[in-house]
């Protein structure tokens, strides 16, 4: 499979507003949003809250400086935001299941519920927009 496929310039306008929206989100784990991070954080990870929001909050902004910067290997760097975004899905779940209010607008059920469809928005535009989803389609054609 190919490590860069060519990308339109839409995929390429939201493949940095991905990798700006990753770097945000890493920093605000880190300092603004820390607490509210660490509800979303099970209770059975093995390590403790402050650590794995700092950790993700760190990886958040590797992946997004990776989305931005490192273009040669775009169809590698999409296909491992998307497993980021798989990854962090259980504390989407979690933060629903137990009714963990968050981030202001978190603070019901219902909007709790309509935030987990949008997991797989993300990973659907980090496939997308990193070229990918393409090259995952086309990984059997031979050339």
């Amino acid at each position: 499979m190919k490590s860069s496929i060519k990308t339109t310039l839409v995929q390429n306008i939201f493949r940095i507003f991905l990798g700006c929206f990753l770097v945000f989100a890493g920093y605000s784990h880190l300092t603004f949003n820390r607490i509210e991070f660490q509800a979303q954080v099970p209770d059975w990870v093995p390590l403790g809250k402050d650590v794995v929001v700092i950790a993700s909050g760190i990886i958040e902004i590797l992946l997004g400086l990776s989305v931005l910067f490192w273009t040669k290997q775009r169809v590698k760097v999409g296909f491992t935001v998307a497993i980021f975004f798989l990854l962090i899905f259980p504390g989407n779940i979690h933060q629903y299941i137990n009714g963990i209010d968050a981030f202001g607008a978190l603070d019901s059920d219902r909007a709790r519920f309509i935030r987990l469809f949008f997991q797989p928005v993300l990973i659907i535009w980090a496939l997308w927009c990193t070229g990918a989803l393409k090259a995952w389609r086309n990984r059997n054609k031979v050339k």
